[in-house]
């Protein structure tokens, strides 16, 4: 899936697997950093906070900042400590907690 993302990806031509992020098919890159896959597939807010509601994405990008936290697996994750699995289900976390937060 092509965006107008402003992350690129490194491989062009990387075999691709589904995966869902909220519902939404994405081809993303099989066995790539699935934080860096989501950025290069235009996704932009990956939770809001549960107190105030504010969008997150990825800063850190190795496992310290935890801004990039996703529902996966049946558990909360660390999107950039996760490579890209053909079938998986992602959500933003806290979802219900944020209310009507905006994207």
């Amino acid at each position: 899936m092509k965006t107008d993302s402003a992350f690129l990806e490194l491989q062009d031509n990387a075999p691709r697997v589904r995966v869902w992020f909220d519902g939404q098919p994405l081809d993303l890159p099989a066995g790539a950093n699935l934080a860096a896959a989501l950025l290069a597939a235009g996704v932009r807010v990956f939770r809001h906070t549960p107190v105030s509601g504010a969008p997150r994405a990825p800063f850190c990008m190795m496992g310290a900042c935890f801004e990039c936290l996703v529902e996966t697996g049946g558990g909360v994750r660390q999107a950039c400590m996760l490579e890209v699995e053909e079938g998986m289900k992602i959500s933003r976390p806290h979802e219900a907690e944020a209310g009507d937060a905006t994207l």
